[in-house]
C-alpha cells in the first residue's frame, strides 16, 4: 500500500506532529508484519540516520539493564532525548516478550525517555528481526540517542555489533565472564567493555585479563578502553558515556561511522532479504511439506536440504528462460 492508504496518512500525520502513541503504533506495525510497514519506513527513510545507536550486550546477569538505566538519567540529565529498545525472550507460548513494556517501564528512566520492549521471536543474535525498523522509526521520530539491549544469552549476542554505531559489552567477576566473551567473538565486535559490579572480589583480575587479550586485536584496529563500573551505585556511568562520545567523535573523523553504516544497511538487507525468502518458499511454496515427506521416506536431512535448494534454482531459471 502507498501514502494515498488512509491508516497510512493518518499515522504519518501523527506521527510527525510527534505522537508518542503513533510511534508505538508504527513499531508495532514493524513488529507484525503489517502491510503497510514498508510504505510508512519508505516515507520516513529520509528523516533517518541522526540518532546515535548504542548497543548494550553480554551474559546474563552482567547489570546490562541498570547500566542502561544510569545512562539514560546521564543523557536525560544533559537535555538529550532517548529511546530504548530492549529486546528480551520470546515466550514459547505467545511469542511476546517475557519480561514485557510493564516491567521496563517500572524502570528508573523517567521523563524524555521512550522504552520500548521488544521480543527476540528467536533470533539467535539476540536482536529481533523488526529491531532494524523500530531503530530506524525512533531515529525518524527525532531521538538524540538510542540504546539497544539484548538478550543476554552470551554466545549470540555479536549480532549486536551489526545494528549499533557503538557496541559496548558488559561483564563481571562472575565465573567464566571473560572466556565466554572470548569464545563469542566480542572480543572482535566490541568497541567498549565496561566490568561491572566492580567493588567485587576478582574485578581487576578480569580487566587486566580482558587488557592483555585486548593487545592481541590486529595492529590499526581500534583498541577498546575497559571501563570499571558500578552500576547500581551509578560509578563509572559518566566516565562510560564520555568514552561513547570520545569512540563517536573518533569514528566520524576517520571514516569508519559511514562504513559501519554501510556494512549495517547490507546485512541488514541480508537477513530480511533471508527472512521473506524463508517465509515466502518454507511456509508459502510448500517446502516444508516436501521436506516433512522426504524425511518420512528415510532421506538424510542435508541432501533435503540441498535437493529443496537445487529444486527452487531450477524453477528460477526457468522462469527466466
Amino acid at each position: 500500500m502507498g501514502p494515498a492508504d488512509p491508516a497510512l496518512a493518518e499515522l504519518l500525520a501523527r506521527f510527525r506532529a510527534g505522537g508518542v502513541g503513533a510511534l508505538a503504533r508504527a513499531i508495532s506495525w514493524a513488529e507484525d508484519g503489517h502491510p503497510s510497514v514498508a510504505a510508512l519506513l519508505e516515507a520516513l527513510h529520509g528523516e533517518t540516520g541522526n540518532a546515535w545507536r548504542t548497543g548494550i550486550t553480554g551474559p546474563p546477569g552482567a547489570g546490562k539493564s541498570t547500566l542502561v538505566d544510569g545512562l539514560a538519567r546521564h543523557w536525560v540529565a544533559d537535555g538529550r532525548c532517548l529511546g530504548l529498545l530492549a529486546v528480551d525472550p520470546s515466550s514459547p507460548f505467545t511469542g511476546g516478550a517475557l519480561l514485557g513494556d510493564r516491567v521496563r517501564m517500572d524502570r528508573s528512566t523517567g521523563e524524555g525517555v521512550f522504552v520500548r520492549s521488544m521480543a527476540s521471536r528467536g533470533s539467535l543474535g539476540g536482536l529481533s528481526l523488526a529491531t532494524g525498523a523500530a531503530a530506524d522509526l525512533m531515529d525518524a521520530f527525532g531521538f538524540d540517542e538510542l540504546l539497544l539491549e539484548t538478550v543476554g544469552v552470551g554466545q549470540a549476542e555479536i549480532d549486536v555489533a551489526a545494528a549499533a554505531d557503538t557496541t559496548v559489552v558488559v561483564l563481571t567477576p562472575a565465573s567464566g565472564d571473560g572466556i565466554q566473551a572470548m569464545k563469542a567473538g566480542l572480543m572482535e565486535a566490541a568497541d567498549l567493555f565496561v566490568v561491572n559490579k566492580a567493588d567485587t572480589a576478582g574485578a581487576e583480575r578480569l580487566a587486566n585479563e580482558l587488557e592483555m587479550t585486548l593487545e592481541l586485536r590486529p595492529s590499526g584496529a581500534p583498541r577498546p578502553p575497559v571501563l570499571r563500573c558500578v552500576a547500581r551505585d551509578d560509578q563509572g556511568v559518566a566516565e562510560l558515556a564520555a568514552a561513547i562520545e570520545a569512540r563517536r567523535e573518533d569514528d566520524r573523523a576517520s571514516g569508519r561511522l559511514d562504513r559501519r553504516r554501510q556494512a549495517r544497511d547490507l546485512a541488514r538487507v541480508r537477513r530480511v532479504f533471508s527472512e521473506s525468502l524463508r517465509a515466502r518458499l518454507w511456509d508459502g511454496d510448500g517446502l516444508q511439506d516436501r521436506a516433512r515427506e522426504a524425511l518420512a521416506a528415510g532421506e538424510r536431512p542435508d541432501s533435503v536440504a540441498l535437493k529443496l535448494a537445487a529444486r527452487v534454482l531450477q524453477r528460477l531459471q526457468e522462469r527466466a528462460s
